[in-house]
């Protein structure tokens, strides 16, 4: 049983560091929408993404990088 709790220690203690860093800058990368959400948003997001944390690794390392020329488009304002 102690083993058990501490694979579940180690488990959501890794989540809560990952969660942490993606909730502050990976988040954007996977949701576009989420670009620019303030903070009240993202302490809604935060358990859950602690609790799911193997997926939305998965999720952010899959999710296509932004380019910097097409950030400027997006803007309006021309490369």
């Amino acid at each position: 049983m102690a083993i058990v709790l501490g694979l579940i220690g180690v488990y959501l203690a890794l989540g809560a560091a990952i969660a942490i860093v993606f909730v502050s800058a990976g988040v954007a990368r996977i949701d576009p929408a989420a670009r620019g959400a303030r903070w009240p948003f993202r302490l809604v997001i935060l358990p859950g993404v602690a609790a799911l944390w193997p997926w939305m690794l998965l999720m952010w390392a899959r999710a296509p990088r932004e380019r910097p020329e097409l950030r400027a488009s997006h803007n309006g304002a021309r490369p």
